[in-house]
């Protein structure tokens, strides 16, 4: 499965308004594991920034002044996102000033909608914590995502932070398909049983890889107060307790 992680950075919050994008950014994910291939562009907004719109990204039309403008760019970033899942943190805001941009170009390029299959990340994190808040940062310091080098906004490293995110987000998913079998192969199971008595089998790990890990947690800790390790560690310990014998 290829997946592309996108972040946008604009002139303001309504592109109703009038308002462009700035800045693009894309970090590609083939089976769950970065490729090391990106697409980051600025982009020439011929327009001013909002309010308070340009303090949130640091940057400035003089800056932006000679970056390309988004129909200069278009091809090469529907190349790049064609046919993957795009995973978007508030879909919702990032979608409707791309399709926007892509009206601009000409009704030919239509909409994200008919290239790509959008999962946002916001709704998924409600979904998991509801009534918390799910902010990017909010859900780095949850999860253990460093981000102390996100002073501002930026698309490209925002979208490389959704990316261990989004990854920390779906990391408890069990199911892998295996449940699917069809009624041929159902009919000629046999019936077995399961003796929870039994050791379990055991991963033998290299002392120097123990360290290492240790020595990332350690990180993590200190950075965002806790690890999402930790509470696997301890979920793992409360099962082993409720299964052993009284």
């Amino acid at each position: 499965m290829r997946q592309v992680i996108l972040d946008t950075e604009t002139t303001g919050l309504s592109w109703e308004r009038g308002c462009r994008v700035v800045e693009i950014g894309c970090v590609e994910f083939v089976e769950r594991r970065p490729t090391g291939r990106t697409f980051h562009r600025y982009l020439n907004p011929d327009c001013d920034f909002e309010p308070g719109a340009q303090e949130v990204t640091g940057l400035t039309l003089d800056f932006l002044s000679d970056k390309p403008r988004f129909a200069e760019v278009v091809d090469e970033f529907l190349a790049f996102i064609e046919g993957a899942e795009l995973i978007i943190h508030n879909a919702a805001f990032d979608v409707g000033f791309l399709d926007n941009e892509l009206r601009l170009c000409g009704a030919h390029y239509g909409c994200l909608a008919h290239r790509c299959r959008v999962e946002d990340t916001l709704l998924m994190a409600r979904k998991r914590y509801p009534g918390q808040r799910n902010s990017l940062d909010a859900l780095c310091r949850r999860l253990g995502v460093d981000n102390a080098h996100r002073q501002l906004h930026g698309a490209l490293l925002d979208a490389q932070l959704l990316a261990e995110v989004y990854i920390g987000l779906t990391s408890g998913q069990t199911d892998l398909g295996f449940g699917e079998v069809t009624a041929e192969l159902a009919g000629d199971a046999l019936p077995f049983e399961i003796d929870l008595s039994r050791p379990r089998p055991r991963v033998q790990v290299a002392a120097g890889e123990l360290e290492a890990h240790e020595a990332r947690l350690a990180v993590l800790r200190k950075k965002a107060g806790s690890a999402v390790w930790d509470w696997l560690a301890q979920d793992a310990a409360d099962a082993g307790e409720a299964l052993a014998p009284a």
